[in-house]
């Protein structure tokens, strides 16, 4: 296993040098207080105008569940890419399960979603991460989910 990359934040140019996902599917602007095979957060700030709310729902537009937890796997795909030093490596990442998934909250446009992400069982193809996603302190999603990882050769 190789070293991981000495980065405790991503920006957006580094999380796209990591995983494959481009507009309209990024999910996250930035992810810090990376620790490898740990932890970290992502952030997404929520705007008005990503395509999900144009139909959901167009007089009340709420962030649709699955991409909150879409947004935690993203930010878990980030810890693995800096854990394995795959930076530049062709990383695709595959949901094997979800679990134990609660939707406390809604999340609109104007809100910062704090995915707060921390591995239970990982190192090699197969990861397991809990999350919580928070808006001001307030949880507003969690799940428990698992993925593998695959470094195309």
């Amino acid at each position: 296993m190789t070293e991981p990359a000495p980065h405790t934040f991503a920006d957006l140019s580094l999380i796209k040098r990591i995983i494959p996902h481009r507009y309209p599917f990024l999910l996250i602007d930035k992810v810090r207080d990376i620790v490898p095979f740990e932890s970290a957060v992502g952030i997404k700030n929520v705007t008005c105008n990503e395509p999900h709310f144009q139909g959901h729902f167009p007089d009340e537009p709420v962030m649709p569940g699955v991409t909150i937890v879409e947004a935690m796997a993203q930010t878990a795909a980030i810890v693995v890419g800096i854990s394995l030093n795959v930076i530049d490596k062709p990383l695709a990442t595959y949901f094997m399960g979800i679990d134990g998934v609660k939707f406390r909250r809604k999340v609109v446009p104007g809100d910062v979603l704090e995915m707060h992400v921390k591995v239970k069982r990982g190192g090699g193809k197969i990861w397991k991460f809990e999350g919580q996603a928070l808006v001001e302190g307030q949880l507003a999603a969690q799940a428990e989910f698992t993925a593998m990882m695959d470094l195309k050769a």
